[in-house]
């Protein structure tokens, strides 16, 4: 199966893709999860997962602040009704749940990376980020992110 590069999108609409993320999605604001609004899933994909990555975190794989397997393949946003059907997998800190940005105090700018897969099987259990892409990254169809930013 080739891999589709040009139509799957991720997006928030409080959140502009190069922008500064508010506090309010941070740990040390409300910890909110974003909307975010998924368009262009390819037709043969199963379900959707998301990946909240910092590569900037001062970690080997950087640090996973949020995966959730078992979206449906579908466009739309995701919201709080949409993540109560699906199923969280574990963050950097071995949580099932999200964990706003929180860089180290004095660290800088870092980059956070909201990756969208479009799956073509569905994904068992709650892995964490390293564990999915081990296990299912030849079942990726498409995938696309957006990047901000946010500082402590």
């Amino acid at each position: 199966m080739a891999l589709n590069i040009r139509d799957l999108a991720i997006s928030s609409p409080d959140i502009a893709a190069g922008g500064k993320i508010d506090p309010r999605f941070s740990a040390v604001g409300g910890n909110s999860i974003p909307p975010l609004v998924i368009s262009g899933v390819p037709s043969d994909a199963v379900e959707l997962a998301i990946v909240l990555n910092d590569p900037d975190a001062p970690l080997p794989h950087g640090f996973t602040h949020w995966t959730v397997f078992n979206l449906p393949a579908k466009d739309g946003l995701i919201d709080a009704d949409a993540l109560a059907q699906a199923t969280a997998g574990k963050n950097g800190m071995g949580e099932a749940a999200y964990s706003g940005p929180q860089p180290p105090p004095g660290h800088g700018v870092h980059h956070y990376y909201f990756w969208v897969y479009a799956l073509d099987t569905v994904v068992a259990g709650a892995p964490n980020r390293e564990e999915f892409l081990a296990a299912y990254g030849t079942n990726i169809v498409e995938q696309n992110r957006f990047v901000a930013t946010f500082e402590s």
